[in-house]
């Protein structure tokens, strides 16, 4: 049986998560200290997925800079250049000669452990053109809905539904498994979007459209601050394990000063030093090269790499972009910070 290749769509700009992202494209944005593509090339390699592409638009050149031929990961990247974006099936659709069999779609934004075999094996069992991974949530007002049959045949969607109006808890991941037969669905040199062009003419057609209930499955679109926030706080917990990283962990090379205060899962990378009177109560995360001023206190609070966070500073709730400087004293609460210099 041919093996299974991906794509991951990568070339949006995050602007949900402005401003820490207008200096930073979205497949670079860090979870738990590394871009979260690094993350998802680990996670597709994991489920015996070695050919993939990945589109570019937006900062390209960091993009690559950060994953290369994607070898560090084991597998094999082709990337596909949008001098303009096309849509998430657009941009599919540029890549239709890389996919002559089955093959799976995944965000750069997705982090999940979602067993892609099983998903995989559900598709080609019911012979399906196209195949959602679904997952259960409570509150459902923020995503799209999907209402299956009891065999998991697409009946319908619902957009971000206010709550109460629901007619479903199975909420869309942006995980697919597609056949080759969903190009004749998505035009050309077209800006082409799955939810709101393909699917909906695929519904109408009547073709073999499933959605699978990943029930137990961790997963989350870290798009937004809040959940880009839980994204990060859930692997510092150990509540998603991720290959290759530890949670609640100390870097040997970070220095911290005799009588710090650390509370709960907190990580520190590497290089960072955290000067003497420091509380941190975590969960929280402090990237590479920062620097914690004397008597700062930091609470559920992101901080990427090269920032420094002034003498007695009080951040909670906070995430602080890569190389910003916050102010001695400054006071900072369910915010985000991000350098000036990131909007040139």
């Amino acid at each position: 049986m041919p093996s299974v290749k991906a794509m991951v769509l990568a070339g949006g700009k995050s602007t949900r998560l402005y401003p820490l992202t207008l200096a930073v494209p979205k497949p670079n944005v860090p979870i738990a200290g590394e871009p979260n593509v690094a993350h998802v090339l680990r996670y597709l390699r994991a489920h015996g997925i070695e050919d993939i592409a990945i589109n570019v638009h937006y900062l390209a050149d960091q993009v690559r800079a950060a994953f290369g031929d994607g070898s560090r990961y084991g597998v094999r990247l082709e990337y596909l250049d949008e001098q303009e974006l096309m849509g998430s099936a657009g941009a599919v659709k540029a890549m239709e000669r890389f996919f002559p069999e089955t093959f799976v779609v995944v965000g750069c934004d997705d982090l999940t452990d979602i067993p892609l075999d099983e998903l995989i094996a559900f598709h080609r069992d019911r012979g399906a053109i196209a195949t959602i991974g679904l997952v259960h949530a409570d509150d459902v007002e923020h995503y799209g809905v999907v209402i299956v049959n009891e065999d998991g045949r697409i009946r319908e969607f619902q957009e971000k539904p206010t709550r109460g109006t629901e007619r479903s808890h199975l909420v869309n991941t942006g995980i697919y498994v597609f056949d080759p037969q969903i190009f004749k669905h998505i035009a050309a040199n077209e800006f082409v979007d799955f939810g709101k062009n393909v699917f909906p003419g695929i519904l109408a057609s009547g073709e073999r459209f499933f959605g699978k209930n990943m029930q137990g499955s961790y997963w989350c679109d870290i798009g937004t601050p809040s959940e880009y926030r839980r994204a990060n706080f859930d692997v510092v917990t150990g509540r998603l394990a991720l290959s290759g990283v530890v949670g609640d962990h100390r870097s040997p090379s970070a220095a911290i000063a005799p009588g710090v205060s650390i509370e709960g899962a907190v990580r520190i990378g590497a290089a960072t030093t955290v000067a003497a009177g420091a509380r941190l109560v975590g969960p929280c995360v402090i990237g590479e090269r920062c620097t914690i001023g004397p008597g700062a206190y930091l609470e559920r609070t992101i901080v990427w790499d090269d920032a420094a966070i002034g003498a007695g500073a009080r951040l909670c709730n906070a995430i602080v972009g890569a190389g910003t400087e916050v102010d001695p004293g400054a006071s900072i609460e369910d915010d985000i910070v991000a350098a000036a210099a990131a909007g040139a």
